[in-house]
């Protein structure tokens, strides 16, 4: 199964907590806080592949979570680093934020065996030991791990290729690049025989070659998601040249200029900037036209006209027989030489790191006569770091509440001495 396309959510492992720990030794007098760090938690990272050509494994696992740090311990122990997360994808994959749609990074633009870095892990909090001073010999608080990032990404992949081959099923567009390339697409006499793009190198003289790619046919509607041209039309979003075939044969009773305006509807609808892409016009199939003579035997006149009035370059071509083949791709070959490198894709954003929210964010609600709820983001990380069995920490508690106005917001809200005020789980009376 041919996937290009998956949304996945992906979470970097929380930092371990620091330690409260005290060293109680034989012989060793006023050991004093031994308490370790905790441990970093895993960070999420991509990197390319070159054996992978489809999504189609991170299809079916869409939740990708790294290892939490361990907690630190006694004797200034470290707590363990959370293990990372490798997701590896094929080249040409973009990573974008699912929310914003902002391209996060284009993986084609890192070298090979490079990670990049998507999620990053939580510090680990710091020990007892840290915060000892000459003043504080005893501290009996550690401080808590924090929490590392995550988002829902999609991964879009878009194929590498200098030049891509578009035009309505069974034009022959499989069967021009089989005898192009060594690339070997299913081929039948039947629409819809391709049912995924294919890739294949094009030697055209010593040391000179482009990537070619097959996009299965687009149909009329496609880029409203009709047919199977609206899945495959990202994977000529990089394509710098695009090689229209045409089957000017009728031999399927379709109009030649008429077909060649549907799919130029269709790239416009999907991108403007794709439709106005160099185009070379492989007229096809010329093998079923009846022996003619002339620069272009047998092929309607008002098409070879309507190309050049564009000012598009036609190509009498049978892929069957491979007759005019050889001038096409050394037309295409030139034109590539004239033309900018692959399209890659700027980074737009960043992963957004984790928000410890702000003493403004805190809710503040009343329960009954006298009890009053208060959470949010930025309390729930204060009360991880106190100690609530050790005076001094309680006092930090205190301080911290009054030196951000959480005392001056429940006033204002009407809170009356002897009153109970819940953090979480700990509660305590409110006193002017």
């Amino acid at each position: 199964m041919f996937i290009d396309k998956v949304k996945i959510t992906i979470k970097a492992g929380r930092g371990g907590d620091g330690s409260i720990s005290f060293r109680r030794e034989k012989y060793v007098a006023a050991g004093g806080p031994d308490g370790g760090d905790g441990g970093r938690g895993g960070s999420v990272y991509v990197e390319v592949d070159g054996h992978l050509s489809t999504l189609r494994d991170i299809h079916y696992k869409r939740h990708y979570a790294a290892g939490n740090g361990a907690p630190g311990s006694g004797k200034k122990f470290y707590g363990k680093d959370g293990d990372d997360i490798v997701i590896r994808v094929p080249r040409g994959t973009v990573i974008y934020d699912a929310e914003s749609r902002l391209v996060i990074q284009d993986m084609s633009l890192l070298p090979e065996n490079e990670k990049f870095l998507l999620a990053k892990g939580g510090r680990g909090g710091w020990g007892n030991k840290k915060f000892a001073t000459p003043t504080r010999q005893a501290p009996r608080f550690a401080k808590a791990g924090l929490p590392g990032q995550s988002c829902e990404v999609i991964l879009e992949l878009k194929m590498l290729a200098d030049a891509g081959l578009v035009g309505f099923p069974n034009v022959g567009k499989s069967t021009l690049l089989s005898v192009v390339s060594g690339a070997k697409p299913k081929i039948a006499n039947y629409h819809f025989t391709t049912l995924t793009p294919h890739l294949g190198v094009v030697h055209v003289r010593e040391e000179q070659s482009f990537v070619l790619a097959d996009i299965p046919g687009l149909i009329e509607g496609a880029a409203d998601g009709h047919g199977l041209g609206h899945d495959f039309l990202r994977h000529v979003d990089r394509c710098r040249l695009l090689i229209h075939v045409i089957d000017v044969s009728g031999s399927e009773g379709r109009d030649p200029l008429k077909d060649y305006h549907a799919i130029m509807a269709e790239l416009q609808a999907f991108s403007p900037e794709l439709a106005a892409r160099p185009q070379l016009i492989a007229a096809n199939k010329i093998d079923l036209i009846p022996a003619a003579e002339g620069v272009h035997p047998g092929i309607p006149n008002e098409f070879i006209q309507a190309m050049q009035a564009m000012g598009h370059q036609v190509f009498p071509v049978s892929a069957a027989t491979q007759q005019g083949v050889r001038e096409l791709v050394s037309a295409a070959m030139e034109a590539l030489g004239d033309l900018p490198p692959i399209a890659m894709y700027e980074s737009q954003t960043a992963v957004a790191g984790v928000s410890l929210g702000t003493p403004e964010d805190t809710e503040i609600v009343k329960e009954g006569e006298d009890l009053w709820l208060l959470s949010g983001i930025w309390l729930s990380h204060l009360c991880a770091n106190v100690n609530f069995d050790d005076y001094e920490s309680r006092m930090y508690f205190n301080r911290t509440l009054q030196r951000f106005g959480i005392y001056e917001m429940l006033e204002k809200q009407g809170v009356q001495e002897g009153d109970t005020i819940s953090v979480y789980d700990i509660e305590f009376v409110y006193e002017i």
